[in-house]
């Protein structure tokens, strides 16, 4: 472990990389099939679509805790400190609710493929809609069920098989990465307020990678 690293830092850079290194496996995997024996994997290529989703999906929220993202702060500079973080505060809460409304939704989405409600309401959850219709059934295109995953069988199919992997299991990254985007921003917005940041992006990211290997090289030489 890095020094200053957390054992959660560590634990989200973990499975990013294990999520791009399948994505690599896979496709790799799949080239030699094609090239070299003339066949195919049916389900690579679908598998490797969930998984960059995965990849996308999860990093978004890791790069908000890291302020990764980049963004333009040529007038968030131009302005004294007060002014930073009022503007600071209020794009903390514009991203917030933005990501409240985008963990309902995808909640919304993924909840039918696990024989749960969804949520009732336009923009805000005002209880659950119980007369949804379930959609555990639904399977992917082609990649095979697991053995591991066989409990979903009773647990959300009522006791029917899957040929194919259920939906809500690629699906699951929709409310679980912006239940984490969420928490992200409700922990800038608590570094904003207290004062130890006064914005969410970091656009200098790589002028200041430069100038750290600049200092580094110097110091070399």
């Amino acid at each position: 472990m890095k020094p200053g690293q957390s054992l959660i830092d560590r634990i989200e850079e973990t499975v990013i990389a294990l999520i791009l290194g399948l994505m690599t496996l896979v496709t790799f995997a799949n080239v030699v099939m094609r090239y070299l024996f003339n066949s195919n994997i049916l389900w690579a290529l679908e598998l490797t679509v969930f998984l960059f989703a995965w990849l996308v999906l999860l990093g978004a929220s890791y790069a908000v805790k890291k302020n990764a993202h980049l963004g333009v702060d040529a007038i968030v500079n131009m302005v004294s400190s007060r002014a930073r973080r009022v503007l600071g505060l209020i794009s903390v809460t514009v991203c917030l609710v933005f990501s409240l409304l985008l963990l309902k939704g995808a909640y919304d989405y993924w909840a039918v493929f696990a024989d749960l409600p969804p949520t009732s309401g336009r923009w805000l959850p005002t209880g659950f809609d119980h007369d949804a219709r379930s959609q555990s059934f639904y399977e992917v295109q082609s990649v095979p069920m697991i053995e591991p995953l066989r409990f979903l069988e009773d647990l959300i199919n009522y006791g029917e098989e899957y040929e194919k992997m259920p939906k809500v299991v690629p699906y699951l990254v929709l409310p679980l990465s912006m239940l984490l985007l969420t928490f992200r921003f409700a922990q800038s917005a608590v570094a904003v307020w207290h004062g130890r940041a006064d914005r969410l992006v970091a656009s200098h990211e790589v002028e200041e990678e430069i100038y750290d290997a600049d200092v580094q090289q110097g110091d070399r030489d």
